[in-house]
C-alpha cells in the first residue's frame, strides 16, 4: 500500500509545506499506519508518550479513542504522562501494544523506551522533527526533516499522526491487509536465525548463586541462565539464546 505525494492532504495555508509528505514519509507513514491496523486489529492498545510535549500525547490518544468521523471504530489508546514513562510503559504494556512517541531524536527516556519495548513485545513508532534517532531505534520512524525547533508547535505533528489514524482506518476497510504476514522461518529449526540473540529485560534476579534469572521478553516471561553475565539486577538488558543470557547490555546500545 502506498501513498501518493500528489494526493497528500497538505495545506500551505496551516503553514505545513508543500513537501512535507515527500516519497520517503509517505511510504513510511503508509507502513505505519498497516502495522497499527494489525495490531488493533489483534487487540492492542496504543500507548502516547510525549515527554517534553505532553499535549501531543493527549491530543493523540483522543485522536484515536473519539473519531472525529461518524461511523468510524473508537480505538483502545491511552497517553501516558506525568514522568517515568519507562516504568509506566513497562507496567502498562503487554504483548501485541503499540508505543507511539512524540518526542526528538534527543529525548533519553524515549530511546529508552523504545529499546525496551522490544522486550515486552511492543510495537514502536516514533514520530519527531530534526535529527533523525539512529536506525533501528524503532520499528517505524515518521521524521521531518526540519532543524527549527519551533517545528512541533507549528501543526505538522498534529497531521502527522492525523493522518496515521485516518490510514489506520483505509486498511480496516480492507480486511486482507489485517491478516499478519506468514513468519518467514517455517521449519523447525531455522539455519538462518538460529545463532540470534531476543532482547530480553530482568524481571527477577537469581535468588541463589548459579540460580535462574525470570526476564522479560517478547513472547512473555521466560527462567533464562545468567552465569555467563552475574550479576544482574532489576531492568538489566540481555541478550539470550537457547535458554541462557550471552551478554548484558547498556541501555543506550540495546537497539
Amino acid at each position: 500500500m502506498t501513498i501518493s505525494p500528489a494526493s497528500a492532504p497538505v495545506s500551505d495555508g496551516a503553514g505545513i509545506p508543500a513537501d512535507l509528505l515527500d516519497h520517503d514519509l509517505a511510504d513510511d507513514l503508509a507502513r505505519a499506519s498497516l502495522a497499527l491496523a494489525r495490531r488493533f486489529a489483534h487487540g492492542a492498545t496504543m500507548w502516547c508518550v510525549s515527554p517534553r510535549w505532553q499535549p501531543h500525547a493527549q491530543h493523540m490518544a483522543v485522536e484515536f479513542v473519539h473519531p472525529a468521523i461518524v461511523g468510524k471504530r473508537a480505538l483502545p489508546a491511552v497517553a501516558l504522562t506525568g514522568g517515568e514513562i519507562v516504568a509506566q510503559g513497562r507496567t502498562a504494556a503487554r504483548i501485541g501494544d503499540v508505543f507511539v512517541a512524540v518526542a526528538a531524536a534527543g529525548e533519553p527516556e524515549v530511546r529508552d523506551l523504545m529499546r525496551r519495548a522490544r522486550a515486552w513485545g511492543a510495537h514502536t513508532i516514533w514520530i519527531g522533527s530534526g535529527p533523525r534517532p539512529a536506525p533501528g531505534a524503532a520499528d517505524h520512524v515518521l521524521w521531518i526533516d526540519d532543524a527549527d525547533p519551533q517545528a512541533p508547535a507549528t501543526g505538522r505533528f498534529v497531521l502527522m499522526y492525523h493522518l496515521l489514524w485516518e490510514l489506520t482506518h483505509v486498511c480496516f476497510e480492507h480486511p486482507g491487509l489485517l491478516v499478519d504476514p506468514p513468519a518467514s522461518c517455517t521449519d523447525e529449526v531455522c539455519i538462518t536465525c538460529s545463532d540470534e540473540g531476543r532482547l530480553a529485560e530482568v524481571v527477577q534476579p537469581p535468588t541463589e548463586r548459579f540460580g535462574p534469572a525470570l526476564v522479560r521478553t517478547e513472547t512473555g516471561l521466560e527462567s533464562v541462565d545468567v552465569t555467563l553475565v552475574a550479576p544482574v539486577a532489576f531492568a538489566d538488558l540481555v541478550l539470550v539464546h537457547a535458554g541462557a543470557a550471552l551478554t548484558r547490555l547498556d541501555p543506550e546500545v540495546a537497539s
